[in-house]
């Protein structure tokens, strides 16, 4: 039986040329399959699910449109199956562009072998359908295929400079310390500050350049090196509190052991500042707490603040992306939380949220010691 919505309801009254078009579909997506894998960059590496993609609906669509006096112009009309095979290719595939031009080029060449073999005769007009499918499904295939990358790095991008502001913010502190109190300003401490995070925005940029060329949009190209987590913890911490200040003691405290593992420092970093930055803004007065600790193979950050929980029915949205929150003095970006969400399923772990009235809000951030088995490397 045949995949597109209406076939089986009209495949009883198909003409006998039709059935002929319509049982040619296997053979086709056989000799489809093999002729992709050998000339189609990266087409190798795809499970035949993931390759075969929506072209079974199309080659039925095709079928249809061949088929005398059936009501379909050519297989892209009436249907979005051109557009989800862009779509699904951009999210399952290393794929650009022009290897989506070539899965339809082949599917013309392998349509046509197979009707020859078949005695089924294609008269101009056939071709003339035949090739407005083929155009006109590369077209929005690739429409989709480019819409869906441009949202990526859309989000990169929009992710990226979320997180330059934090050492900004150190930069822009630093220099109002050395304008405003000149005589008593620590100049050296402070020059440090500045020369140290304007390496980390120039380190930000360098990989907002790289990421957006970065064509899988899945999982994020980490680079792996091995470190003990608690210094840079305690770090982290140390930046919040020159930006935060509590009458008595600190804003941030730290507590646990050291852990070394194989991690990417720099995501682990910008995943922890968005931790304690979401922290600071939808917390209350109170210090805020970061635990570290490591137990049967798997290293767990705590991040706990107090103030206003999140509600049962948010805690699902959270880490949608783009999701904007209007519960804390400032709104949410909808950024930070789905990139730390990335950052630890990439090192083939999890974050999880724990918030009510009575405990306050503890996101947790759990990812293996030694990363390295459950991740790529980068690019």
């Amino acid at each position: 039986m045949n995949i597109a919505t209406s076939h089986h309801h009209v495949q009883r009254r198909q003409p006998a040329r039709g059935q002929r078009l319509l049982a040619l579909r296997e053979a086709v997506l056989t000799d489809w399959e093999h002729r992709v894998r050998a000339s189609v960059q990266g087409a190798d590496q795809l499970l035949t699910p993931i390759l075969i993609n929506t072209l079974p609906a199309f080659f039925d669509n095709l079928a249809e449109a061949l088929t005398p006096g059936y009501p379909r112009q050519n297989a892209a009309s009436n249907s979005n199956v051109p557009a989800v095979h862009g779509n699904e290719r951009a999210r399952m595939t290393n794929y650009g562009p022009e290897q989506v031009i070539q899965e339809y080029q082949i599917f013309r060449d392998c349509f046509a072998d197979a009707a020859r073999e078949a005695g089924i005769a294609l008269r101009r007009n056939d071709w003339r359908i035949i090739n407005a499918s083929i155009d006109t499904g590369i077209r929005e295939s690739i429409r989709e295929f480019t819409a869906m990358h441009e949202g990526f790095q859309r989000r990169i991008a929009a992710g990226l400079s979320h997180d330059m502001r934090n050492p900004l913010s150190v930069i822009i502190t630093a220099a109002q310390m050395l304008q405003r109190f000149p005589e008593r300003a620590n100049v050296s401490g402070l020059g440090q500050k500045i020369l140290e995070h304007g390496h980390r925005l120039d380190t930000m940029i360098e990989e907002l350049l790289d990421t957006l060329s970065y064509q899988q949009g899945q999982r994020l190209p980490l680079a792996l090196s091995q470190f003990d987590i608690l210094p840079l913890v305690q770090a982290i911490c140390a930046q919040v509190n020159e930006l935060v200040s509590l009458p008595h003691g600190d804003k941030c405290r730290v507590s646990g052991v050291s852990v070394t593992g194989w991690w990417c420092e720099n995501s682990v970093r910008r995943a922890l500042e968005n931790l304690l930055n979401n922290a600071v803004k939808y917390g209350d007065d109170d210090p805020i707490t970061v635990h570290v600790e490591a137990t049967h193979g798997r290293m767990i950050i705590t991040v706990h603040n107090t103030g206003s929980p999140i509600t049962p029915d948010k805690t699902p949205r959270i880490f949608e992306y783009l999701r904007r929150e209007n519960h804390g003095p400032t709104p949410g970006w909808g950024i930070g939380l789905p990139y730390v969400q990335n950052v630890a399923e990439s090192h083939g772990g999890s974050v999880a949220v724990d918030s009510a009235p009575e405990t306050g809000t503890t996101f947790i951030f759990d990812i293996p010691v030694d990363c390295r088995p459950f991740v790529t490397p980068p690019p």
